[in-house]
Order: C-alpha cells, then sequence, then structure tokens
C-alpha cells in the first residue's frame, strides 16, 4: 500500500480510489480460498468480488449470508476488510507506515487530508492516532455492552459474535451472524424486540456515523458548544433531526399496531440503521410504502463527513436545505450559526445530490429492464447500495451479473466519495482562469 504513497504521478484522489481497489481485490482473493467456506470449495470469483466490495464499502449488501455460508477464517477476512472499510484504506495504510518509522511526506499528508475530509493538511497524523484510539476504545466498550447478548443466545460462540456484530455496527457495515439461529439473511430480526440490544446497536452506529472530526471536537471542548467548529455543529443538529423525526413517524405511523416496548425498539433501530448501518429488526414487506420511501430518503443521506459511514452526507444535506431557505427570504448568502457557507460548498452539495440522484436512478431503471423486480424494489436496492446501506427487500442474491455489477460499483461510489471520483478523473486536466461574460438566465 505505500508504494501508492510514492507514486508522484497519481493526485491524492487518485490514490485514494486505487488504494480502495487493491484492497476490495484482495479481499476477493481470499475468500475464493477453500478454508473460506464452510464446505471448503473455491467460491465463484463473482461472489467474492461482490462480498469484498460490500465489505471493503461498508455497505452490507450479500449473495451469501455470512453466518452460514463463510468459515470463520471467512468471517474474519470479511471483517478486516470491514475494519480497514470503516477506518479508511489510507488511514489504515498511513498507521502501517508511521508504526514502520517511516516519515509522513506533503503529498501523504494530503492524501490523509482529502480520506478524512479533513479542513486542513496540518493536524492529519494526530487526527489518525485519535481515530484509531477512538474506533478500538468503542468497539471494545461495544463488545463488553453486546457479550451479554451473544452469550446468553449463543453460548462460547457468543465472544466472536460480539465482537464482529460491534465491528460491523461502528464501522455501519450491516454484516451479521444471525443466519444460523434466525434463517437466511434475516440480519437482526431476531432481537428485535430486545431493547438492550437495540440501543446497544443504535449507540455503536450512531457514534460511528458522526465521523472523527465531530468527536475530536467534542473530545477536546466538551460541553463548551459554541467552540465547536461550524461543521460539528451542523453534523450534530442535522444527525438529531434525522434521528427524532423518523422514529415519530414510524411510532405513531407504522408500527402503531406493535406493543409498547417492541414498538419503541422498531421506531428507535429503523430511524438509526438507514443511515449507511444496513442492520434491520423488522420484516419491510409489513412496513408502508411511505414508511419505505422515508428509509430510502434516510439511505441516500447517509452518514456525517470523515466517519465510518457513506451516503450523500448530513452536512450536505443541510447545506441544500439552507440554501433553499436563504433563497424562500431571497437572501445572497446561505447562513448558519452566524457563519457564511462559501458558494463553492453550496455548488459542491448540489453536484453530490445530482450525481447520487442520476446513478440512483439509471441503476434502478437498468435492474428494472433486465431483471423481473419492481421498479420500487429496485430503487431501494440502488439507493442502498450508493447509501453503503445494506438494507434490501430481499431481492440481491436473485440478481443477475448486471445488476450485481452496476450495485458494486454504487458502494464503490458510496464509500470513496461523489466527488473523489470526479476529482480524480479531472484533477489533470487543465483550467484557464479566464471568465466568459455574463448573461441573466431565468430559473424556476
Amino acid at each position: 500500500m505505500g508504494k501508492l504513497f510514492l507514486n508522484k504521478k497519481l493526485t491524492s484522489f487518485q490514490i485514494i480510489i486505487f488504494a480502495f481497489a487493491a484492497v476490495i481485490l484482495i479481499g476477493a482473493l481470499l475468500l475464493m480460498l477453500p478454508i473460506s467456506s464452510n464446505e471448503h470449495i473455491v467460491t465463484p470469483f463473482d461472489d467474492t468480488l461482490f462480498t469484498a466490495v460490500s465489505a471493503v464499502c461498508v455497505t452490507g449488501l450479500v449473495v451469501k449470508d455470512t453466518a452460514t455460508y463463510w468459515s470463520y477464517f471467512g468471517q474474519a477476512v470479511i471483517l478486516i476488510l470491514i475494519q480497514i472499510g470503516g477506518l479508511g484504506v489510507i488511514t489504515v495504510a498511513s498507521l502501517i507506515t508511521m508504526v514502520a518509522g517511516k516519515k509522513i511526506s506533503l503529498m501523504q499528508r494530503r492524501t490523509i487530508q482529502n480520506s478524512l475530509s479533513a479542513p486542513q493538511i496540518g493536524g492529519g497524523i494526530k487526527l489518525i492516532r485519535f481515530v484509531f484510539k477512538t474506533s478500538f476504545f468503542i468497539e471494545f466498550i461495544g463488545i463488553l455492552l453486546l457479550l451479554p447478548v451473544f452469550i446468553r443466545r449463543f453460548g462460547a460462540k457468543g465472544i466472536w459474535m460480539a465482537a464482529f456484530h460491534s465491528v460491523s455496527a461502528f464501522c455501519n457495515a450491516g454484516f451479521d451472524l444471525m443466519g444460523d439461529k434466525s434463517g437466511l439473511f434475516s440480519s437482526l430480526t431476531m432481537l428485535g424486540d430486545d431493547l438492550y440490544a437495540m440501543c446497544v446497536f443504535s449507540m455503536l452506529i450512531i457514534v460511528g456515523g458522526i465521523g472523527f472530526l465531530t468527536w475530536s471536537d467534542i473530545v477536546t471542548k466538551k460541553w463548551r458548544i459554541r467552540q465547536y467548529k461550524l461543521q460539528s455543529k451542523v453534523i450534530l443538529a442535522t444527525s438529531f433531526l434525522l434521528i427524532v423525526i423518523p422514529l415519530v413517524i414510524f411510532f405513531f405511523y407504522d408500527f402503531s399496531d406493535m406493543p409498547f416496548k417492541e414498538r419503541f425498539c422498531a421506531s428507535l433501530f429503523q430511524a438509526v440503521t438507514p443511515r449507511t448501518a444496513g442492520f434491520n429488526s423488522v420484516n419491510f414487506d409489513t412496513m408502508s410504502e411511505s414508511g419505505r420511501v422515508i428509509i430510502m430518503i434516510l439511505m441516500m443521506i447517509g452518514g456525517s463527513p470523515g466517519s465510518t459511514a457513506g451516503g450523500m452526507k448530513t452536512t450536505t444535506v443541510a447545506v441544500l436545505v439552507l440554501t433553499s431557505i436563504s433563497v424562500f427570504k431571497m437572501r445572497k448568502d446561505t447562513n448558519i450559526f452566524r457563519r457564511r457557507i462559501e458558494e463553492s460548498v453550496v455548488k459542491n452539495a448540489a453536484t453530490i445530490l445530482s450525481l447520487y440522484l442520476f446513478l440512483s436512478l439509471t441503476t434502478a431503471l437498468i435492474m428494472n429492464m433486465t431483471e423481473n423486480f419492481s421498479m420500487h424494489q429496485c430503487l431501494f436496492e440502488a439507493i442502498s447500495a450508493i447509501g453503503t446501506v445494506g438494507l434490501t427487500l430481499g431481492i440481491t442474491p436473485e440478481l443477475g451479473m448486471i445488476s450485481r455489477i452496476l450495485l458494486m460499483f454504487l458502494m464503490f461510489v458510496g464509500r470513496v466519495g461523489g466527488l473523489t471520483i470526479i476529482y480524480a478523473a479531472f484533477s489533470k486536466q487543465e483550467v484557464g482562469d479566464a471568465r466568459y461574460p455574463v448573461e441573466t438566465m431565468m430559473v424556476g
């Protein structure tokens, strides 16, 4: 991985893409080994590639049930891929470079900055140390909290399951090992009425999806919220609203016929997990179409910048909403918390939204034309992929090769980032300083 850093001809965005692709390929080849499957057979490359892409891109869409098909070795490979993908390939490579005693060059620092969505190059090494310390600490706490849940149901095997699910939840991956007891591709439906388990999983998902830059603010400035960076304030406020509003809607509409405890568990978890976690505690077929549409919106939004989550990001949606409000009020600038948001940020947000909508709709249309599934099912699957969520209406294992390739591409774009793909493709093109004359054009 370090050799990628040394290639001066590559931009930092291209390095990020090639690094992710390299880890995916290695993971796919490891999963092909007979030792990776329970039946000790060579798994077809298209199946292992899909699994590796889903794991590294922390999505959770699977064509083979993780618990019943893969051996402990295969599950360990998947877990390592999830950990690398969640923390970021560049972050892991940088830590290895630091442990080896090698210096981090300016080019490497710029790559780290782009990988972690850091606002500046300086402080990248300190941030990497913070990322690893925070991640392993939270995952360890998650293991301890989940041990009673899984040991009670699975005995000694519950230790491995607690570790696997803690990492998978914190990295917002959505891979699970529940297929043995509750049926293939059942996710966490077996634990749907366990308030303690649902709260622990929700905590891990939220903590992983908020972002390391925000947690750095929280750790250093604690309750002095006014001193937080603007990005941290926006992330915390947006994340809070994106949990509370869907929770209330689900509680009083989709799950209103459940007993109070199960009703609250289902509402809370379905409000949290769509934003890239990928677990589900209820059968989505029992939800209303409007409820599934809300799930799709949450999947598209995703987590926050510099986190283990994917999607468009909470800040993107916040900027677009705030810009719309400023237009409604006929204000020239987009403002929040007594700060002005730069025009370039607004353009980036609009570009990301356009890209995600175009890719999701195009993929869903192609899937609908090539597969025997409804447009609603295909759109749900496409948004789940590009949001790196992993939720499904049960059609993933039955998809053909064309649909799988499209979903793998969407998962890759969703994890690496749409702008990273664009910058990697066009960053070397020369851009002139000349500006054309302005002419008025009406829109709307």
